[in-house]
């Protein structure tokens, strides 16, 4: 449908009619009321009502008001609230199209605990970054209403308590249409993140970058771990198998066949030997062309990336992907519908020099700017 909207001549929101014109340049009216879009009086589902909020909210001039970052003259990067890129702080998601959220958790990791520290790390060395992207020309603090909405609180002694926690905190996140992006915490958050994505926005397309799958079922007893997310969240419908990319899998495994069950669900693994010494260009024109326009979670733990670059992981593996190719897989998500990204496993106490946590600051910067709604001039 919205291929056929051509361009958008008033645009507003909370009701505000907007002419637009349509296929062979006949004119419709279109009416947004905050959760819903009418196209010449046929109401439209939720997802084409936030998509055309999205589409609309860079033309919008009435909202010129929208948050930005501290800047070094306001305050020098040595001061200020450690928020993420030292972004208004504020404790909901009201009028706000993305909001950075922090879960501090470790205790479904399986080797070296420290991911609970990971969001006050990246906050922390995000005083680096600046709102505008000079590679891709996004400028996504022109475009959308950003905040830093803190961290979720979560039960530390119980892990499945800590996983309702989760689910019922991003419930309130998502209900007024907000896209998180979430700084981890080991992998076992995006299991109860994605059951309450599903609970909003419906089942998923999943774009999985990691050294491992994830895809584990019981271990030592237990369904809820690191290591069992996907497996979790492919059998609650939440995911759709046949638009799932792993990318950068690799290491030994407990099997011959290390990847054979989640290839036989149908989906797509990358192994981190067949992105070496190339672009991921190509690869991600096909996760693009795959996704279409249907919902889709980005799902990026740091230890896809070889530990030479970023050393301060739980279970580090070597000959993994480059910074680069990192930055070509984010950059790669842009067009697709995102409806959430995380950044999950920096563990800072085994990277003193911070960079691992200053490269899952870069990585969760580039994923607001691929959002939908986030425009670029190249």
């Amino acid at each position: 449908m919205w291929r056929s909207l051509r361009s958008v001549v008033a645009t507003g929101l909370g009701g505000t009619r907007c002419g637009v014109a349509g296929v062979g340049g006949t004119r419709c009216a279109v009416v947004f009321d905050g959760s819903s879009v009418s196209v010449g009086g046929s109401k439209c589902g939720a997802n084409v009502a936030r998509s055309f909020h999205l589409s609309v909210t860079c033309q919008a001039s009435s909202r010129n008001n929208l948050n930005k970052p501290l800047t070094v003259d306001e305050m020098t990067r040595l001061g200020g609230i450690a928020s993420f890129m030292r972004l208004p702080v504020q404790s909901d998601t009201q009028g706000l199209d993305a909001c950075f959220v922090g879960v501090p958790l470790d205790i479904g990791a399986s080797n070296r605990s420290g991911t609970r520290l990971g969001p006050r790390q990246i906050r922390c060395e995000s005083v680096l970054l600046k709102p505008y992207n000079s590679a891709t020309g996004a400028a996504p603090y022109d475009c959308l209403n950003v905040a830093d909405v803190g961290d979720v609180f979560i039960n530390i002694f119980n892990l499945p308590e800590a996983c309702n926690n989760i689910r019922d905190r991003y419930m309130e996140l998502l209900s007024t249409g907000c896209i998180p992006l979430t700084m981890g915490g080991d992998h076992t958050i995006t299991y109860p993140i994605l059951q309450a994505i599903k609970a909003q926005r419906g089942r998923v397309g999943l774009v999985h970058v990691d050294a491992h799958p994830d895809v584990s079922d019981i271990t030592l007893g237990a369904k809820i771990n690191h290591g069992s997310p996907f497996r979790r969240a492919l059998e609650e419908d939440l995911i759709d198998p046949h638009a799932t990319f792993q990318i950068g899998l690799r290491g030994s495994c407990h099997a011959q066949d290390g990847n054979a069950w989640q290839i036989n669900q149908g989906f797509r693994v990358v192994s981190a030997e067949e992105c070496w010494h190339k672009s991921l260009v190509p690869l991600m024109e096909e996760v693009r062309a795959k996704m279409g326009d249907k919902p889709v979670y980005l799902s990026f733990d740091i230890d896809g990336i070889d530990p030479g670059f970023c050393p301060g992981t739980g279970t580090p593996e070597i000959g993994g992907l480059t910074t680069i190719q990192a930055l070509e897989i984010v950059r790669g998500c842009r067009g697709l519908n995102l409806v959430g990204c995380d950044l999950v496993e920096v563990s800072p106490p085994y990277d003193f020099e911070g960079t691992t946590a200053l490269t899952g600051a870069n990585l969760l910067f580039e994923m607001l700017c691929a959002l939908p709604g986030v425009t670029a001039n190249k």
